[in-house]
């Protein structure tokens, strides 16, 4: 499997990134951004597609930002990691058209689901090309502890 995820993503041919979980047809690479591993998110697809209520059912960068600020997020400049808050990357191809998201982790590191295949841990700007194109909207919220969780 790591070969046909690099020949889909050159940029990780030769560089630090892991498989991180089995593949699994259950949620996408937007679920997974979002925290999610029980539903598909994607606005246009069958009626078992997830798509938070209210936010207009198009594929198109505003709506995924509406997605995420559903969640809390509000628009970041950078993807550097910042200490007491969560980040999500939206990635559009050259038309503008969201193809994927990621979520950094705690390590400043990015995790990623390919689609119906594996989670991945990867450097954020690896995944850009011609699959998922490149990164178009960063967006951070606050980290949501719950009362008594260790940080």
């Amino acid at each position: 499997m790591v070969k046909q995820i690099e020949l889909a993503f050159p940029r990780l041919k030769g560089a630090e990134w892991s498989v991180t979980s089995k593949p699994d047809d259950l949620y996408n690479c937007i679920a997974w951004a979002a925290d999610q591993t029980t539903n598909w998110w994607w606005p246009v697809g069958s009626d078992e597609t997830h798509w938070p209520e209210g936010v207009p059912r198009v594929v198109t960068l505003e709506a995924f930002r509406e997605v995420f600020a559903t969640l809390g997020y509000v628009l970041c400049a950078g993807d550097e990691l910042e200490p007491g808050f969560n980040k999500i990357a939206v990635f559009a191809n050259d038309q503008g058209v969201p193809k994927h998201a990621a979520r950094q982790l705690a390590s400043g590191r990015w995790t990623s689901k390919l689609g119906k295949m594996e989670d991945i841990e990867h450097a954020l700007h690896d995944l850009s090309g011609t699959e998922y194109g490149s990164v178009a909207l960063i967006m951070k919220r606050p980290v949501v502890t719950s009362p008594g969780a260790r940080e």
